[in-house]
C-alpha cells in the first residue's frame, strides 16, 4: 500500500463512521410514535439539602416539583402529589381534592429551603389520570440554594412506577 492510501484510510473510515452515527441520530429524533397513556404513578427525587465539604456539612435547598400537561388536546387529573422523607415516611399531602391540568398546562408544589425534614432523599409521589389516552405528562424537580456567596441549583426528573389501567 503507497502512502497516500494509507493516509485516505483513516479519513475514509472517520467519513464513513460520521455519515452512519448523523443517520442514526436522525432518525432516533423523528417520527418516533408517543405511547399514550390514561395514568401512571410517577416517582419524583428531591433534595431539601445535600452535603458539601470535608465534614459533610449540610446546604439547604428550595426544591420545586413541576408537573407539566405535555398533551395539547386533553386535560388530566392529578388525583396524588405527596412529599415523602428519606426515611419513607409520609410527610405532606399536597392535595385535598383532585385537580385538572388543562391542555399543555402546568403547575408546582414547593418545599422551602428552610425546610429540612425531608433529608437528602427525599422524594414526591404523584398520580394522574385522563378519562382518554393522552402524552403522560412531564414531572420534574428543581432544587436551588444559596450560601454566602455560593449558589447551586440543579435538576432531577420524575421515573414512572406503574401504569393505571382501565
Amino acid at each position: 500500500m503507497d502512502t497516500s492510501r494509507k493516509r485516505s484510510l483513516p479519513i475514509l473510515v472517520f467519513l464513513l463512521l460520521l455519515i452512519t452515527t448523523q443517520g442514526i441520530c436522525r432518525a432516533e429524533g423523528t417520527s418516533t410514535p408517543v405511547s399514550q397513556s390514561l395514568g401512571q404513578v410517577i416517582y419524583v427525587p428531591i433534595y431539601s439539602h445535600i452535603y458539601i465539604g470535608n465534614k459533610e456539612s449540610p446546604f439547604n435547598l428550595a426544591a420545586t416539583i413541576s408537573i407539566r400537561n405535555t398533551d395539547p388536546k386533553r386535560s388530566i387529573t392529578l388525583v396524588r402529589v405527596e412529599y415523602y422523607g428519606s426515611s419513607g415516611k409520609l410527610l405532606k399531602k399536597y392535595l385535598e381534592a383532585p385537580i385538572s391540568l388543562g391542555p399543555m398546562a402546568a403547575t408546582r408544589y414547593v418545599v422551602k429551603e428552610a425546610d429540612t425534614t425531608g433529608g437528602s432523599g427525599a422524594s414526591f409521589l404523584a398520580t394522574w389520570q385522563s378519562d382518554k389516552p393522552v402524552n403522560p405528562p412531564l414531572l420534574e424537580s428543581v432544587m436551588i440554594g444559596t450560601q454566602l456567596q455560593q449558589g447551586l441549583s440543579f435538576t432531577s426528573r420524575g421515573q414512572v412506577l406503574s401504569e393505571i389501567s382501565p
